[in-house]
């Protein structure tokens, strides 16, 4: 690169920077954030890919990468290279992307792999047209079909004939309400009432007041450890079901919201705790999937009602609606619509050292 900077005595000139370890790893990103909350995304992992072509299921990649390329995201995720908030995806092309998609992705974050992830899908609809993934791209929208741990899911990306662009809207696979008005006992707060909701995942969500707080005034940390206490709680006196897979039934966090559930033009807030208290920088496309499911079967909303969706933490926004009523196993379900704005930030070059100790990287609270 120009201007590589070894003080301009040309000591270092043609030189690769930055060096690494011969048997050292490098990976490029593209990097992107969608309402603030960011997206590292690894355009080829070569195991991946391979698994892949063995014909392997995607949730059965998923375990796989897990299994044997956990370092990989460790090393992206986790500090130095990442922080206590990045998320990530990796781009699977070939085998695990037939059935139709142009791409099909594995979601990661800081303790894990997720089953879907809306923001995640509304920047990578971006990155599929931008980066050639999609062979004719239409103007002045682009249908970017993606397959997800969760199933078959659209993006539908505006094209002007040279770049991608905002907003990006995506049509999700079927999110149903797995219970409501459920009475959990969470241990320095009492009795509270949650919902559940599917949206690609499973999130508890309840008001914020049931546990003394406001989602818009009170401090992050003791909206994380509330939101916390009640997944822990959820876990141990719920089990959930999950239609087609035991592998989706878990659930990836709470929501906590301003209690503004029947249909309104004003925005509703709420902040999406997941994972390892883990907190979402957007509003969350898969929790306003699973949120307007739960709205919709509770009668609050209407098909083709738009709602707007605040996030706690930066105050940007989604919108949502149900745009189609299916069935989805035994439950009555929704084909929901999310709307958000995706930007790059860069890309980057990350390499590893073999004799560096903490390359894998570290985490800590």
């Amino acid at each position: 690169t120009q201007g590589g900077g070894d003080g301009g005595d040309g000591g270092g000139a043609g030189r690769a920077l930055p060096p690494h370890s011969p048997s050292g790893a490098v990976l490029q990103t593209v990097e992107m954030h969608t309402g603030g909350e960011p997206l590292r995304i690894i355009p080829r992992l070569e195991a991946a890919e391979q698994a892949a072509a063995a014909g392997l299921s995607l949730l059965s990649l998923r375990r796989e990468v897990a299994a044997r390329q956990d370092h990989v995201r460790r090393a992206l995720m986790h500090e130095p290279r990442g922080h206590a908030g990045m998320y990530g995806a990796v781009v699977v092309r070939g085998g695990a992307a037939a059935d139709g998609a142009h791409l099909a992705v594995l979601f990661l974050h800081c303790a894990g792999y997720s089953a879907m992830c809306g923001h995640a899908v509304m920047a990578l609809g971006r990155f599929a047209l931008d980066y050639g993934l999609v062979p004719a791209p239409t103007r002045p929208e682009t249908a970017v079909r993606l397959r997800c741990p969760c199933g078959p899911v659209t993006a539908f990306v505006p094209w002007d004939g040279h770049r991608s662009g905002n907003p990006v809207r995506f049509h999700s696979v079927p999110a149903f309400a797995a219970a409501t008005d459920l009475a959990i006992d969470v241990p320095g707060h009492g009795k509270v009432v949650v919902d559940i909701g599917y949206g690609g995942t499973f999130y508890a969500f309840l008001n914020a007041e049931q546990l003394g707080l406001d989602v818009c005034s009170s401090k992050t940390k003791d909206l994380v450890s509330a939101a916390s206490a009640v997944t822990e709680a959820v876990k141990k006196q719920f089990k959930l079901h999950h239609p087609e897979s035991e592998d989706l039934a878990f659930l990836y966090g709470t929501i906590l919201t301003d209690g503004k559930d029947a249909f309104s033009e004003e925005p509703t807030t709420n902040i999406c705790v997941f994972a390892d208290e883990q907190v979402d920088r957007s509003p969350t496309g898969s929790g306003v999937t699973a949120r307007i499911a739960l709205q919709y079967h509770k009668g609050l909303i209407q098909l083709d009602q738009p709602r707007t969706f605040r996030s706690s933490t930066t105050g940007s926004l989604f919108t949502g609606k149900a745009v189609k009523a299916t069935k989805f196993g035994n439950y009555n379900a929704v084909i929901v619509e999310v709307s958000g704005e995706a930007f790059y930030t860069g890309t980057a070059t990350f390499t590893v050292e073999e004799e560096d100790p903490l390359k894998h990287g570290f985490s800590f609270k």
